[in-house]
């Protein structure tokens, strides 16, 4: 094949946006722990007339805006090369990036609008990752290899798990898939290019108190392997890049200690995830570390080591066509056969009572519980008055699930969910990619593996390697399976489609499935194009207004100074007169907050260690009154730093006034004194 790899910043304004994810609406960005990369991988045919691009960005998930924004560019640039078939676009899942790039209102409502920066960042970091890729190919070679991971996941809804078929669990030795798929990419030399892990576990380590900007677990794993990768480079730079991307994690929580009752410390491990003091608000989920931070290091260093050791060791290659196969499809409307008399329906998009409970990865508020199979008077009564009332149809479609939202039927200022929903398998060879358009659970995506394999092996293709792409191309939440669907905990609440959205999704995949094993993919129907919402900005992000510096100050300067020393594994940490960070995303793409210098006695002068994209550091800020704010840097030091002498720097950008209708943005830096690590 030809090969090419590439890996672009996307991670917008690190401030005052809220995080994508839990539905926090307290749960707004305020500075950066990590940065979020797209990392594009194209695979061609050695003519290049065939080809097959599959894009893993460190975001929440792929959003219709964001793929037809996308899509939009690339036709710009390449013509007709790539495509909505042959390109997948796939978010890891993070919860702790940018929301606000939604065309949908439902999703309007916890990331304040349309946030234009954000969307902006995304789209154009997935397109520059591509043409890095695009320019980058060359002759190479494929292997792939798979394992099992330990000690990284657990079902977060063990109780929705039991209600499948004795006789179909007997056959999985586990409630979670913990296998992990790997492949593996070298030039032609042998010289290394990249891999992409497939692995089921939401990147929810860090919990919804947190308020830095992140890619999680998975996006820890990256970084190791790339720092291993590209040695002696600063992180986010180097050419060889490393995907961990998400797969059917619908209901695999890395919080692996389990549910606990936060005031009571007593476990909440019951069919509605509740606690006797205080209910389902109560039960939360720990990781295997004293605090997130470490959780996060804990489950992406497990997830690392074991992609690093299949990647060492995969022998097995891949050949043979590439072939991409896509179809829009109304997902309101979808008649499944069952069997030779059984005809069921999809129903209209809506979401039960549970979903308003979260889980026990991030609880909702109003202390919902999950496996609410009744609704509540008290909220129905309040969502007839403001939303409208269901739809007797949508409700007898979507039994024993009791409707909060009937998004289906609400269209103001535009629909709330999507109808027109992407299905999609990209085959490199004995490789088929299913990119999905969310969540589905674990016994969900066994049994769509499963129906996509044996519709391969029964027209002619037998032993393909079935892989989940998770949270592709458009967000339509989770997939349960229709037992699943019947105890309603939090993914049965949010499976839009009705209880039989699953056996749609087989269905369709299966079609997919038998037009690449048919070479029949120029024959299926298109299907419905997805609108594309003439949404300009509705927000209600502050606007950016002038700024100041304390009497006596300028940006800049230091407030709180870092101790003349430190050792290994303390916090170095320095206070300076800051600026919203928001302007630097604004005028920069790839703006750097923050270094860690290191002095060199040999040349005099100062060397860079550390970024912002480094695990290591931390970026702070917080607004004051008056048009002041702060900005705090912690360095945590880790083991091995060499001894010396080192400085912390802060570079951002403020807004002034030069007239009354004008405001500019100016640039500025500060550091802290040097300081000595013994």
């Amino acid at each position: 094949y030809l090969v090419g790899v590439g890996r672009a910043d996307c991670t917008g304004p690190v401030a005052q946006v809220p995080l994508m994810g839990y539905a926090n609406p307290e749960q707004v960005g305020g500075g950066i722990l990590s940065r979020l990369y797209s990392r594009a991988f194209i695979v061609a045919d050695p003519e290049g007339s065939r080809r097959v691009v599959f894009v893993s960005a460190d975001i929440g998930m792929v959003s219709q805006r964001v793929r037809l924004e996308v899509l939009k560019q690339l036709r710009g640039k390449y013509g007709e090369l790539y495509r909505q078939d042959n390109v997948i676009l796939s978010g890891t899942h993070t919860h702790s990036g940018p929301g606000g790039y939604f065309q949908y209102t439902l999703f309007w409502i916890t990331s304040k609008g349309l946030v234009k920066p954000a969307l902006s960042s995304i789209v154009n970091g997935i397109v520059k990752s591509i043409d890095i890729a695009h320019e980058s190919m060359k002759k190479g070679r494929l292997f792939i290899n798979r394992g099992t991971v330990e000690n990284s996941q657990i079902n977060r809804s063990p109780f929705s798990y039991l209600e499948n078929p004795e006789s179909e669990r007997n056959r999985y030795s586990s409630n979670t898939d913990k296998e992990m798929v790997v492949l593996k990419m070298v030039d032609e030399d042998g010289y290394e290019l990249g891999l992409i892990s497939w692995f089921a576990v939401h990147p929810v380590s860090m919990n919804n108190s947190n308020l830095l900007v992140n890619s999680d677990n998975v996006g820890y794993a990256s970084y190791l392997f790339e720092q291993e990768k590209n040695k002696g480079m600063l992180p986010g730079e180097g050419s060889f890049v490393a995907a961990f991307a998400s797969s059917n994690l619908g209901d695999v929580s890395p919080n692996t200690r389990g549910p606990f009752c936060a005031n009571t410390g007593e476990s909440c491990d019951n069919p509605q995830s509740t606690c006797p003091v205080g209910g389902a608000a109560m039960c939360m989920a720990k990781g295997p570390g004293n605090d997130m931070f470490e959780s996060t290091r804990i489950i992406g260093q497990n997830i690392y080591l074991k992609a690093k050791e299949l990647y060492e060791k995969a022998s097995q290659e891949v050949t043979g066509p590439l072939s991409s196969a896509h179809q829009w499809v109304n997902m309101s409307n979808v008649s499944v056969e069952l069997n030779a008399t059984h005809t069921v329906k999809t129903c209209k998009p809506a979401l039960g009572h549970s979903f308003a409970a979260g889980t026990i990865d991030g609880v909702g508020a109003f202390n919902f519980s999950q496996g609410s199979v009744e609704g509540d008077p008290f909220w129905d009564q309040i969502r007839d008055q403001l939303l409208g009332k269901p739809s007797n149809e949508t409700k007898a479609c979507h039994k024993p699930k009791p409707i909060l939202f009937s998004t289906g039927e609400m269209t103001w200022p535009h629909p709330w969910h999507p109808d027109i929903v992407d299905v999609q398998i990209a085959a490199i060879g004995s490789l088929a990619i299913l990119a999905v358009p969310g969540e589905f659970t674990t016994m969900s995506g066994r049994r769509l593996r499963e129906a996509v394999k044996s519709e391969f092996d029964s027209h002619g293709t037998p032993g393909m390697n079935v892989v989940i792409a998770g949270l592709c191309n458009v967000y339509t939440h989770y997939i349960t399976t229709y037992e699943e669907y019947q105890v309603q905990r939090y993914e049965a609440a949010s499976t839009i489609y009705g209880p039989h959205t699953l056996s749609a999704y087989i269905q369709l995949y299966r079609g997919l499935a038998k037009a690449i094993a048919l070479n029949a993919t120029e024959e299926l129907p298109r299907g419905p194009e997805p609108p594309l919402f003439n949404v300009t900005s509705v927000t209600l992000l502050p606007s950016l207004s002038a700024e100041s510096a304390p009497a006596n100050k300028t940006f800049g300067d230091v407030l709180e100074e870092v101790r003349p020393e430190y050792r290994e594994k303390e916090v170095a940490e320095v206070t300076f007169v800051g600026a919203n960070p928001r302007n630097s995303a604004e005028n920069v793409t790839e703006h750097n907050f923050l270094t860690v210098e290191r002095y060199s006695n040999i040349s005099s002068s100062w060397r860079v260690v550390q970024n912002d994209a480094s695990w290591d550091t931390r970026f702070y800020w917080s607004k004051g009154s008056r048009g002041q704010s702060k900005v705090t840097i912690e360095w945590h030091i880790p083991a091995g730093t060499e001894p010396g002498v080192y400085r912390l720097r802060y570079f951002g950008h403020y807004k002034k006034r030069v007239s009354l209708f004008r405001l500019i943005t100016v640039p500025f830096e500060g550091s802290s004194s040097a300081f000595q690590i013994t």
